[in-house]
């Protein structure tokens, strides 16, 4: 099992637009794309700044080959459409993990 999460930091002034954006339309689109199998949204409680909060979007996928399809064939294009909607309000970083059998 493969994890891939993506981590936002997010300024408060766009905070509730970018919730209900990524329940309604983001989240939807990436798990469209059937390559993963469940997904899970998370605030963070320890957010370290007054001004921002940040979210863990969590997408679980079979294997490496499943994630390796979403980023050549999906990933450019979803990625684009957060940048293009919040710029600089919603930083991104991402991260991959493997279930420790």
């Amino acid at each position: 099992m493969i994890l891939y999460n993506i981590t936002f930091t997010v300024f408060n002034e766009i905070e509730e637009d970018f919730v209900q954006w990524m329940k309604e339309t983001h989240i939807p689109d990436i798990f469209a794309t059937g390559l993963f199998t469940e997904h899970r949204f998370f605030r963070l409680l320890n957010s370290p700044d007054d001004h921002a909060t940040n979210y863990s979007l969590q997408f679980y996928a079979e294997n490496t080959g499943k994630l390796i399809e979403y980023e050549s064939r999906f990933a450019h294009a979803l990625r684009y459409e957060t940048q293009a909607r919040y710029g600089q309000k919603a930083l991104a970083f991402r991260t991959l993990m493997e279930a420790v059998k």
